[in-house]
């Protein structure tokens, strides 16, 4: 009996080795595949590769920081002007203070002037993308990271680039008293 499990134990144990290996073998394939179709390319390089700037003209870039009414954050963008060629890749950054005393959980949302400029402006990197919590006091700088289509509309020499801050943990809560509170 002992010399069955010693073999299965061996067994066990080169199978084990063997998917460790092959564990370790997918990764450069995944790569290779990846490279090849040409997915998780990873948007900047995707962006910048496929842009062509447009020198022969220059929109104007304003930026504008909000938040909910109430919600104790003080938020500013670091630049408020910028003059830009379509097609270049853009770098700005905002910065959002948490002037509470607890740590709260906020979400960006843009919005754009003129409305129809919001298609031609494509985010890379963005504090929007996901929800931010700050701890009380906290001090954030914040970047945004995009290209303006060179495609957006000749006539559209000016585009402001606003986000609004609203409490999502707020909203949370408020989630969760509708729950449990009986309906009457």
């Amino acid at each position: 009996m002992a010399l069955g499990n010693a073999t299965t134990l061996t067994k066990l144990f080169i199978v084990s080795l063997m998917m460790f290996g092959f564990g370790f073998a997918l990764v450069p394939f995944y790569y290779k595949i990846c490279e090849v179709t040409g997915i998780n390319s990873g948007a900047e390089q995707v962006l910048v590769k496929n842009t062509q700037v447009d020198t022969s003209r220059w929109v104007t870039l304003e930026f504008d920081a909000n938040t909910n009414a109430g919600m104790p954050w003080q938020f500013k963008p670091a630049q408020r002007i910028m003059k830009v060629h379509p097609g270049q890749l853009v770098q700005v950054e905002y910065e959002v203070v948490n002037t509470s005393d607890r740590a709260m959980v906020g979400q960006a949302v843009p919005s754009y002037g003129p409305r129809r400029a919001g298609a031609f402006f494509k985010k890379i990197e963005c504090f929007c993308f996901t929800p931010q919590t700050l701890a009380a006091g906290e001090r954030r700088r914040m970047p945004v990271l995009f290209v303006l289509d060179p495609l957006m509309d000749k006539d559209v020499n000016t585009v402001t680039l606003s986000y609004t801050f609203f409490d999502t943990g707020a909203q949370a809560k408020t989630t969760e008293l509708r729950k449990v509170l009986p309906r009457g």
